[in-house]
């Protein structure tokens, strides 16, 4: 039996095959965190899911979020820019290719 090391996001359970991309994840959802906290702080009566979906979506596109900051607005409104989606909690990173590699265990009947 070949043992996999895998990287467990504390914070949403997603896994990741490396360290970077597990430690990428964890500062993208952290800067979430941050950025939901600024929202809900000056905008009264946002809803907590609402400012968690805030957060998380300028949080995933920063880079071209920085960009429009610079003095290239229209890169938020280029949708060819968009970064590719996150693994979701209990996701791991890459799991449809590696979905050949992975032997599904099954509970003792």
């Amino acid at each position: 039996m070949a043992v996999v090391a895998v990287w467990k996001c504390d914070r949403d359970g997603a896994m990741f095959d490396n360290k970077k991309d597990a430690e990428e994840h964890d500062k993208m959802l952290e800067l979430a965190a941050n950025i939901t906290s600024l929202i809900e702080r000056h905008i009264d009566g946002i809803s907590e899911d609402a400012g968690e979906e805030i957060g998380l979506l300028l949080a995933k596109r920063r880079e071209v979020l920085a960009k429009a900051c610079k003095g290239k607005p229209e890169m938020l409104l280029d949708e060819d820019e968009a970064p590719a989606e996150q693994p979701q909690a209990g996701e791991s990173q890459g799991e449809n290719e590696a979905d050949d590699r992975v032997t599904p265990l099954a509970a003792n009947q």
